[in-house]
C-alpha cells in the first residue's frame, strides 16, 4: 500500500497533524545548515536551483560586473608641491589628451614657475577624463587639474594594425582571397564609377556657360595693379607681434630691477693674460679628458682663482641682511658659486656648492653637469636655491666687455670676456698676447673700492701663474 492510501485512510484530525510534522521538518532541514555554511555555497554557486530560479545566478553576475563598471575608480591629479618660495605657476602645455592612457609617473602636463619647469606626472596608470584646468591657467599647489580614471589595460597596437587592411584595395590589384563573385560585384561596380565621372563633366560644362559674363575681363585685367601696390605697401610693412612673457622672464626682469634699486652697484675693470692658463690647459686637456671624462675649460682655473682671493677678501663672500635694506653682515667659511647658464627661456644660475673643498677638475665636472641639466630644462630649486658669488661668462657669446649686475642677496659678481690676440709690453718687447678683460661689479655698501680692485688684482695673478694656486 502506497504512502497516499495509508494518509487516507487516516482520521483527519491524524492526517492534518502527519502534515504539519512532514512541513516542519522540511522547514527545519535547511536550518542545520549554518549562514556561514549557507553564504560559502551560495559564493561558490553550489545551492540547488530549487533555491535560486534558473538564470538567476548569470543575471546577478552580470549585474555585478556592470555595477564594477558604473563606479570606475576615478581619481584626481594635483598640483605637487616645487618649492618652500614657490605657491603657484602656469601650466603651460598639456602632454596627454583627454581620453589618452597614461603610465605611472608619465608626463601629462608642463607647469612654469619663476624658476624652473615642472612636470606634472601621473600618480596611477590609467585614462584621462577631463581637464579641470586650460592652458595659460594659473593654479596653485594642491590645485584639482585632471581627472583620471584608474586602472584599465593600455590600447595595444594590434587592434589599429587589424584595422588598417580594411582599407579597400586598389582598384588595379585583385587579391587571391576574393571569391569570383565579388569580383564581378567589383568589376561591374568598376564599370558603373566610369559613368559616374562621365557624368560629373557636366556641371563644368555648365559653369562654362557662364561665357557672358567674360566681358568684365576688362575690370579684372585692371584690378592686378593695386594689387601690385599692396604688396610693395606690405613689403615695408611696420607689423607688431605681441608675446606675454614667461614666468621665468617676469622673474628675471623683477630680480634684477631689485638689484639695481637696492645695491650700490660699481663695477671694477682689469685685463688678465691668459698664455700661462691656455698652455696649461693645452697640456693636460687630453689626459684629464682620458682619466677623468670631463673636459678642462676656463671656469674651474677661475672659480679656484677667486676661492683663493676671498681668503685675504672675505667680505667678497659676505652679504647684507636685516630689515630696511639690511644691518647686518653675514661672512661665511664656505664658498658656493652661482655660474650663469643661458638658456632658451632665459638665464639661470646653477650653484656649485661647498667649491672650497673641490679640486680644478671637481669643479669644473660640477659646472658641466649643471650646464646640462640647465640645457635639458631639468633643474631642480634645490640646484639653484642660495649661492654666495656668481661668475658670469659672456665671452663665449663675443662679448668684449660688459658690466654684469650683482645677484642679491650677493655682494659681487665676476664677469669674463672674449680672448682677443692684443699687442702687450713684455719686457720692453712688443709681443702677441692672447689677452681677455675681467669685470667685476660689487656692492659699495659692503666693499670698498681698495677691496675690490685687491680681489681683481688676486684672480689676475693666479691667472697668469697658475702655479701660484698650488702654493
Amino acid at each position: 500500500m502506497s504512502s497516499q492510501q495509508c494518509l487516507r485512510r487516516l482520521p483527519s484530525a491524524m492526517r492534518s497533524s502527519a502534515l504539519r510534522a512532514g512541513a516542519r521538518s522540511v522547514t527545519r532541514a535547511p536550518a542545520a545548515r549554518s549562514y556561514s555554511a549557507i553564504s560559502r555555497a551560495t559564493s561558490s554557486g553550489l545551492l540547488s536551483q530549487v533555491s535560486r530560479r534558473p538564470g538567476q545566478l548569470a543575471t546577478q553576475r552580470l549585474w555585478t560586473l556592470d555595477q564594477t563598471r558604473s563606479y570606475a575608480d576615478v581619481t584626481t591629479v594635483k598640483v605637487p608641491e616645487m618649492a618652500e618660495s614657490i605657491t603657484e605657476g602656469t601650466l603651460k602645455q598639456w602632454s596627454k589628451q583627454v581620453g589618452d592612457y597614461v603610465e605611472q609617473d608619465e608626463e601629462i602636463a608642463t607647469i612654469e614657475t619663476d624658476k624652473i619647469d615642472v612636470s606634472l606626472n601621473a600618480p596611477q596608470a590609467g585614462t584621462i577624463k577631463e581637464f579641470l584646468v586650460n592652458e595659460e591657467d594659473t593654479v596653485t599647489v594642491g590645485q584639482d587639474v585632471v581627472k583620471l580614471e584608474v586602472g584599465g589595460a593600455a590600447p595595444s597596437g594590434g587592434e589599429q594594425a587589424k584595422e588598417e587592411p580594411k582599407e579597400p584595395a586598389s582598384k588595379d590589384q585583385e587579391t587571391a582571397s576574393q571569391p569570383s563573385g565579388e569580383q564581378e560585384q567589383s568589376k561591374s561596380q568598376e564599370q558603373k564609377q566610369p559613368k559616374k565621372e562621365e557624368s560629373k563633366p557636366e556641371p563644368p560644362k555648365q559653369e562654362s556657360k557662364p561665357q557672358p559674363p567674360k566681358q568684365p575681363e576688362p575690370k579684372k585685367e585692371s584690378k592686378p595693379a593695386p594689387k601690385e601696390e599692396s604688396k610693395q605697401v606690405q613689403s615695408g610693412s611696420r607689423g607688431e607681434n605681441r608675446v606675454k612673457m614667461n614666468r621665468m622672464r617676469l622673474r628675471i626682469a623683477e630680480r634684477l630691477k631689485q638689484s639695481q634699486n637696492t645695491a650700490a652697484s660699481l663695477t671694477t675693470f682689469n685685463e688678465v693674460d691668459m698664455s700661462s692658463i691656455m698652455e696649461f690647459r693645452k697640456l693636460y686637456k687630453d689626459e684629464i679628458l682620458k682619466n677623468k671624462g670631463v673636459k678642462l675649460g676656463f671656469m674651474s682655473a677661475f672659480s679656484r682663482a677667486c676661492i683663493l682671493a676671498m681668503r685675504d677678501v672675505p667680505a667678497v663672500n659676505a652679504s647684507i641682511e636685516g630689515p630696511k635694506g639690511g644691518d647686518t653682515i653675514v661672512y661665511r667659511d664656505y664658498v658656493d658659486i652661482s655660474v650663469a647658464v643661458a638658456t632658451e627661456k632665459g638665464l639661470v644660475t646653477p650653484v656649485v656648492r661647498n667649491a672650497e673643498s673641490l679640486d680644478m677638475v671637481g669643479i669644473e665636472k660640477a659646472i658641466a653637469d649643471l650646464g646640462k641639466k640647465a640645457r635639458d630644462n631639468k633643474l631642480t630649486i634645490e640646484d639653484m636655491a642660495g649661492g654666495t658669488f656668481t661668475i658670469s661668462n659672456g665671452g663665449v657669446f663675443g662679448s668684449l666687455m660688459g658690466t654684469p649686475i650683482i645677484n642679491l642677496p650677493q655682494t659681487a659678481v665676476l664677469g669674463l670676456h672674449a680672448i682677443k690676440d692684443k699687442p702687450v709690453a713684455i719686457n720692453g718687447k712688443v709681443e702677441i698676447r692672447p689677452m681677455m678683460y675681467l669685470a667685476l661689479t660689487y656692492d659699495h655698501r659692503l666693499l670698498d673700492g681698495r677691496e675690490a680692485v685687491t680681489f681683481l688684482v688676486k684672480i689676475k695673478e693666479y691667472i697668469e701663474d697658475p702655479r701660484k694656486m698650488l702654493l
